[in-house]
Formats: C-alpha cells, sequence, structure tokens
C-alpha cells in the first residue's frame, strides 16, 4: 500500500507517517510533487541490496560497533626524501 503525504501532513502527524511506513512506502510532497519517500529500514536495505555505506551505518544513532584494527608494522613508513 502506498500512502501519500503533504509536508504539512506529515509534520503535524510524523508519528503515525511512521507508523503508516510498516504498510508500505509513505511519499511525502512538496507542493503537490513528490519530493520524498519514507520507508522502514528493513524496506530501504531490501531495495539497496541489503548493504549499507559505512556513513549510513555510522550516522544511526543506537550503532554499536566493535573496531580493531590491525596493528602497523614499523617497517611501511620512512623519512620523506626532499632533495
Amino acid at each position: 500500500m502506498v500512502t501519500t503525504l503533504t509536508s504539512r501532513e506529515f509534520n503535524q502527524d510524523t508519528s503515525g507517517a511512521k507508523k503508516a511506513a510498516s504498510q508500505g512506502p509513505i511519499f511525502i510532497t512538496d507542493r503537490g510533487r513528490p519530493a520524498h519517500v519514507l520507508l522502514t529500514i528493513e524496506d530501504y536495505l531490501r531495495l539497496s541490496g541489503g548493504h549499507m555505506s559505512l556513513a549510513e551505518a555510522l550516522a544511526q544513532t543506537n550503532a554499536d560497533f566493535d573496531f580493531d584494527p590491525p596493528r602497523v608494522d614499523d617497517g611501511i613508513f620512512r623519512a620523506a626524501d626532499l632533495d
């Protein structure tokens, strides 16, 4: 099911729009023209192939990542030759 809301309607009932998004995409219009689409994260991941960019992953407010980068060996750095 596809729902269309004006920007004003969306601003007045954001929680209702989020609930409606569980039933299908919500098209949000500006001056009568579609401008934005509200999707659940599950629908977005399905449409995008299931992959999030690093920026998208880090932008999540509830993101919790373990990050253990490999140690860099001392042999890869050398003094710059400026002559």
